[in-house]
This record gives structure tokens, sequence and C-alpha cells, in this order.
């Protein structure tokens, strides 16, 4: 219905009833979402104003006038009211363009407006008492933190390992690594593999990254020109990852990657921005830069890309086990480095653990899909996924993955939740475009909107490779366009656009290696790794968020041969030259004077035991002898094979 008015008023008015809770609730919502540009008034006070529209009709739905005079009502009246808004202008079209949509839309206002009540308590039981547009200066402040917390954790954890991992002396030199690739590949290998180390490849140079990924880390967690660090970050951490090789190929480093480089578009473009200074509970600052609404999206869908194939991989790698629910009769001690209370998470009852793998498929296959709800559904998905990172983290070593998936759950949680008051006048007006009021001539807007423009770049450009990639989960077999597999391959070595999904095939038993070395070929002494099982009397331990990534490697090792992992051949020269970066990340050398001449690898059955053994024998493994992964060898046949 449509009608016109003599005395329209200057500005477009929203007229509504001052007397309905649930009104009163979304006016609110669309008072802040139009940004100052409608004005909003009750029909009990402007009614008298426009006597061509009768009483009953105010009394029935929403009117909405133009400056023009002309008048809509009911669903109609919202749309045209939300076209101030650019991002809502998609509505109006859709009700003048979209057949059935103007129907639909009308049908549901009627059936809303007869139950008014009902409404209400749906709104309140979905937003609570605030429906209107969310804020994010609290998730914002806090994950920026978190992640500053994360990649301080990162660098540290790399830097104690990095001389005996890809070292001068180490398992996989990456001085020897980067000129041979280079010598292969010309000109294409600065691309293929993007790393500062290009420059120099001296362990003073992997030490600089390290150490500067510290500093810079620090900064980021003060807050300190946060999107200037991000970029340094990201450029540090990939250059690290490149230069590490398989040691650093762990779906973690790629997250922390992505992460960081979509925080880019979220972090305020300034120096010091004191938005991320204020104190708990109290109001941030009126100047406050708002939060990217195309940066929060970026973040929220690798959430949700991130849980979404973790899970559905599980149910479409073909392992039965997922299906039956009996994936974690196997988990507790198949996995890399279980924790002391994965042993007991193991000796819990059957029932218990298939209810475990049900809650988990559920809350990584469905959960997601309530990132994009109202707030209470958020945060009850956000307790969710931050609930089962826990319980991972508890029962097994997966240094700061679960850190990492935790930060991305704060940026469910809105000010409202927490208690922040709402800035409606700063945030409104940037958000629609131009300085607030306070910020008049501050010259911050411009930075803003250069900030928007990028992240919606970035939106354009990997979205389709996401869809595909979460595609790629529920069909494991497809091929992507030839289009889009180019531009993926173009991006695949920056590592800011992957695909998640750990232990989609459940390991159903555990061989280890024993590495052994002998003076005379007769008497054979292991080296102890600080955290894999080795001892079997050695109770499992906790190192995360640490991530001892020798150790993890020894763990792929065992799935696959010597042949099969070109380091590990590494890892046998460095201990027959008594390399003291590599004996560095041994928990005991048993040749610490001179190095063995001879050394050997042993490949053991591994498994938990079981309460009574460990109050008989103290040990928390059993292992049962399996054979030779590699024959004996000296270091004069690893020269000369």
């Amino acid at each position: 219905m449509r009608s016109r008015v003599s005395n329209p008023p200057p500005k477009p008015l929203m007229i509504w009833d001052g007397e309905c809770h649930f009104c009163k609730m979304w006016i609110e919502r669309w008072r802040e979402i139009t940004a100052g540009k409608v004005d909003y008034a009750t029909y009990q006070q402007a009614a008298d104003q426009f006597p061509e529209i009768p009483l009953d009709q105010f009394k029935h739905a929403m009117a909405f006038i133009e400056p023009d005079g002309k008048t809509f009502f009911a669903a109609e009246a919202v749309y045209r009211s939300l076209q101030y808004r650019s991002s809502r202008k998609w509505l109006e079209w859709s009700y003048d363009h979209v057949p059935g949509f103007a129907a639909i839309s009308e049908s549901a206002y009627k059936f809303i407006a007869r139950h008014r009540s009902l409404g209400s308590s749906v709104t309140h039981m979905l937003w609570g008492k605030d429906a209107q547009p969310p804020t994010y200066f609290w998730a914002r402040r806090w994950f920026l933190r978190a992640l500053g917390v994360i990649y301080l954790i990162a660098f540290v954890s790399l830097w104690v390992q990095v001389d005996g991992l890809i070292g001068s002396d180490g398992v996989s030199p990456v001085n020897q690594f980067l000129p041979a690739v280079h010598a292969q590949l010309g000109k294409d290998a600065y691309a293929i593999l993007p790393t500062l180390c290009w420059f120099s490849t001296s362990n003073a140079f992997l030490h600089f990254l390290c150490g500067g990924g510290v500093v810079l880390s620090v900064l980021l967690i003060f807050g300190i020109a946060p999107a200037l660090t991000l970029i340094a970050l990201f450029a540090f951490y990939l250059s690290l990852t490149t230069a590490g090789q398989t040691f650093l190929s762990f779906q973690w480093d790629v997250l922390l990657l992505e992460t960081g480089f979509l925080s880019i578009f979220l972090a305020p473009w300034r120096l010091w921005p004191r938005e991320l200074m204020w104190w708990p509970g109290s109001r941030p600052p009126a100047t406050a830069a708002p939060v990217s609404r195309a940066g929060l999206f970026l973040l929220k869908f690798l959430l949700f890309k991130l849980m979404l194939m973790s899970g559905m991989v599980k149910l479409t790698s073909g392992d039965d086990c997922w299906w039956n629910l009996t994936a974690l009769d196997y988990h507790y001690w198949s996995q890399p480095l279980p924790t002391v209370f994965g042993w007991w998470a193991d000796k819990s009852p059957e029932w218990f653990k298939h209810f475990s793998v049900g809650l988990c498929l559920g809350v990584e296959i469905i959960v997601p899909f309530f990132i994009w709800a109202p707030r209470r559904p958020r945060l009850i998905a956000a307790g969710l996924m931050i609930f089962l990172q826990f319980a991972i983290a508890i029962t097994g070593n997966y240094c700061f993955f679960n850190l990492l998936t935790i930060a991305l759950c704060l940026l469910l949680i809105d000010d409202a939740a927490v208690g922040i008051p709402r800035l409606r006048e700063a945030v409104g007006a940037q958000m629609a475009g131009a300085p607030s009021p306070r910020r008049a001539g501050c010259g911050r807007v411009l930075p803003i909107r250069l900030r928007n423009y990028a992240a919606i770049a970035v939106i354009v450009v990997t979205l389709p490779i996401n869809a595909w990639l979460i595609f790629s989960a529920f069909k494991p077999r497809a091929r992507p366009p030839h289009a889009l597999a180019n531009v993926y391959e173009q991006l695949e070595a920056l590592r800011i656009v992957n695909g998640y999904g750990l232990f989609r095939v459940m390991t159903k038993g555990r061989c280890e290696i024993v590495v052994e070395g002998s003076a005379d070929g007769l008497e054979w002494l292991p080296y102890e790794f600080k955290w894999k099982p080795g001892n079997v009397k050695r109770a499992p331990g906790w190192c995360a968020p640490h991530q001892p990534r020798l150790d993890w490697q020894m763990w792929f090792a065992a799935l696959e041969s010597p042949q099969e992992n070109p380091w590990f051949f590494g890892l046998i020269v460095r201990l027959l030259q008594r390399s003291q970066d590599v004996n560095g990340l041994l928990a005991h050398n048993p040749f610490p004077d001179k190095p063995p001449r001879y050394i050997r690898a042993m490949f053991y059955r591994y498994r938990f035991t079981t309460v009574s053994e460990l109050r008989q024998t103290g040990a928390w493994w059993k292992r049962q002898e399996l054979r030779e992964y590699l024959p004996t060898v000296s270091l004069d046949q690893l020269r000369n094979p």
C-alpha cells in the first residue's frame, strides 16, 4: 500500500507504534543502521501531522515518508528506509525486482504484526535485550593481543630449535636447500619459495628473523602500529616457514599465516591506536576506529572454513571409524604427542568415547553455521568450539593450534555480550562513510575506507577459492575449474588461503622409531628424544604450546620408509658427526664425549598400558620390537653410498 502526504518532512521519517515492545527493539537497530539519515517518531507523536493517513493504518503497520511526500507501509516501509545504508540497498532492489520477494515479505510482516508478543519473545531469545547491530571493539582488542601472544610463542618455540633443524649444522640446512632449488628452478625459485632467507641463509640471519618476530609480537601485544606490525610478522613467519621445509609444514603454521594476513584488515591503521589500550569495563575512546566489517568477515569465514572442513574431511575420507564413532578408541594413544591426561582419557568407558566422537563431529560440522546467527546462538557456538579446543589441548600436544582457534572464536563475542558501552555517535557516522562530529577534520576517514576496500578486494579474490576448498571437503575427488586452480596456484606459496582437516584418517596403530648408536657394533645405546615416546616408564609429557618439531617429524617418519623422509638421513649424519645443534634437540645423548661409529634405527609397536600394568610395572607404555627401520650405517657409508 502506498500513498502521498501533502506536508512531507524535510528528512525521511519512519513512524512506528511507541507502545509496541517488539517495534521498539527493532527501531533501535534500524536507527543505528541508517546512521542519522532517517528520523524516527511514534505515531502517537506524529499522527496529527499527516491527516491523510488513517489512525488505524498507523496502528497496524509502520509508515515511511519520503521528503517528496511518497509514503510506504509495512515491509516495504522497512526496505525503503534501509536503502539509506549502502550495504542494505539490495533489500529494496529485491522487493522491486525479485519475483515473490515482496509477497513473502508482506506475508511475514503481517504474521509478526498479528503476533507481536511472539516476535518479541523470539527476538529476546535470539538477541537478548539488545537487538542493535553488534560492535566488536572488545573482540578486536583481545583478538589482536591474543594473536600477538601466539606469534610470540611461535617465534620463541622455533628460535630455540632453529639451529638444530635448518641451521648450517642442522638436520636440513637451509644454506644447502635454497641454493639447490635456485640451481634447479632459476629465478622462478623466488616466487615458488618466498622468503627473506634469499638475502642470507646464515644462522645469524635465522636468529634475526626469530628475534625480530619476538620484538614485533611484543609490539602487537601492546597495540603499537598493529597493521604495520602484522605485515612484518607475516613476512618474517612466512620466511621461516618457507626456509623450514618439512619442519614447518604443519596446518597450524599455515593457519597462523592466513590468520595473520587477514588480521591486517581488522587492525586499526594507526601508529598508536588508543582503542586497543583501554582498560576492561571502561568505554572505548570516542575516536575509536570502527571495526572493519569486511575484515571481520574474512576472519569469521576463516573460522567457519577451519571447523567445517575439519569435520567434513573425516566423514568423506572413507575411514569408517568416524562413522561408527570408534575414532577415540585409537586416537588417545596413536596421536603424535599425547599428554598424561590422554592416557587417562583412554581408560574412559567405550560409550563415553563414542559420545565424544559424535560431539566432536557435531561441533565441527553443525556448530560453525551458527557463526552467522544472532547473538545468543552465536555465543553458544563460540562456547562449544572453545570447549572442544580445550578438550583437544588437554589430551594432546598441538602447540599453538588450539590457542589460535580459540583466539578466532573471540571474534564471535560482541561488545553487548561483555557489557561494553556502545559508541553510537562515533561508530554510526564512520560506518556510514563520513567522519563523526568528534572526529571531523582529523583526516582519518580515508585510511578506514582504504582498509575496507583492501579487505573487499581480498574477499573477491579468495572467496571463490575458499568456497571450492570447502566443497572439496564434501567431494574430495572433484577437480577445481582451470581458472580457479591457476589463481590458487599463484597464491599457494604465500599461504594466505588454505584447506584444513586434521586426522581425516585415524591412525590405528602406533609405531615408534628408536635411534641407537654403537661404538663397536655390538653394544647399542638409544638416543632419547625430549617428548616423543621412548623409555616406556617415562610418562607422556605436556609441552604445548611449544612444538618440538623434530619429535613431531619422527611420528610422521614412522608412517613411511626412510627413503620417503630424506631429512631422516640428515639426522643420522649429524648424530654421527656429533653435531651440538642437533644433539640439543634431544633429551639424552648416550655419546657425550665421542660420536658413535655406527647408528641404526629400530621399529617398535607402542601402546598405552592398562591401569593394572602401570601399578605393577610403573610403565606408561608397552612396546613390541618389530624390525629394523634403518639398517646399521656408518658415516663413511652415508658419504659414499
